[in-house]
């Protein structure tokens, strides 16, 4: 999981390094390598690309890409923490639209550490002149589209291949990228090639660790992992990209973190989704 976390992080700065690329075209390259690699191995795996519940995948492939494209955007525009931060989020999303659809329940007490956690992003956005009120709603839209996402997974998860509702969300990601390319492009220049190629290896190379974390051990020892990720982005965003953290700011990054992390641990319902919810695989 460490590998894992480690491998979305580095995808995450070498996408705010081309911030002079549209994100749609970065959202291209990512999904472009990545599904070339699911379709590899559904042939291994002898399960079917195009699966049996289509609409199913094409809402799961939909929200997954404009979670994507919404996330790379606030990545291009705001600190590399805070951006993550707000991502951490999405399990709140989770649960939210899983009462609305799906008629789950969660604990009263999990409503308070959602309160915290939401507490924590408008803290970080009254402190910091850099996180405008424009960003910090495109950075919850995202974490909102996540939510839906992983809820339509869940939707497939007795019906479809995992490596089935992966291909489809990282073909639409690719075919979505490709359109908005042709609205909004920027030839890259010399190493902007080489990261855009890295932004799609590390992203695979995150996920498949991810994977084996999750079918080794149970999720809840491993899913706290995940939030070492702030570590790499506080550090990256202050040595490479000179971002400033305000006192504020910490102390709103660590109100989501423990707001989130919390109300997952008060659930008592620990889900191989509650990981994936907080990465962008």
């Amino acid at each position: 999981m460490l590998i894992s976390t480690f491998a979305f992080s580095v995808a995450n700065i070498l996408v705010k390094s081309v911030s002079h690329i549209p994100a749609f075209e970065v959202v291209f390259f990512r999904c472009f390598l990545a599904s070339i690699y699911c379709y590899i191995g559904l042939k291994k795996a002898g399960a079917d690309p195009k699966g049996s519940s289509r609409w199913l995948l094409l809402a799961r492939g939909l929200f997954g890409t404009l979670a994507l494209y919404l996330f790379f955007v606030t990545v291009q525009n705001i600190p590399l923490a805070t951006a993550q931060t707000i991502q951490y989020l999405s399990p709140v999303f989770t649960t939210v639209i899983a009462i609305m659809f799906l008629n789950e329940s969660i604990r009263r007490l999990q409503w308070l550490f959602y309160a915290i956690a939401f507490g924590g992003v408008l803290l970080i956005e009254q402190v910091d002149a850099r996180v405008s009120p424009f960003f910090l709603i495109i950075g919850v839209m995202s974490a909102i589209c996540s939510g839906a996402a992983y809820n339509l997974v869940r939707r497939m998860r007795e019906t479809e291949h995992p490596l089935t509702v992966v291909f489809h969300f990282q073909l639409i990601g690719a075919i979505v990228g490709a359109i908005g390319m042709c609205f909004e492009w920027k030839t890259p220049q010399g190493a902007d090639w080489l990261i855009l190629f890295l932004i799609g290896v590390f992203s695979q190379i995150g996920q498949i660790f991810l994977t084996h974390s999750l079918q080794s051990e149970p999720a809840a020892s491993v899913a706290i992992l995940i939030y070492s990720g702030l570590i790499y982005s506080v550090l990256a965003g202050v040595l490479l990209f000179n971002e400033t953290l305000f006192a504020g700011t910490i102390i709103g990054i660590l109100l989501v973190v423990f707001g989130v992390a919390a109300s997952v641990y008060i659930g008592r319902r620990p889900r191989r989704m509650l990981a994936t919810e907080i990465t962008q695989g």
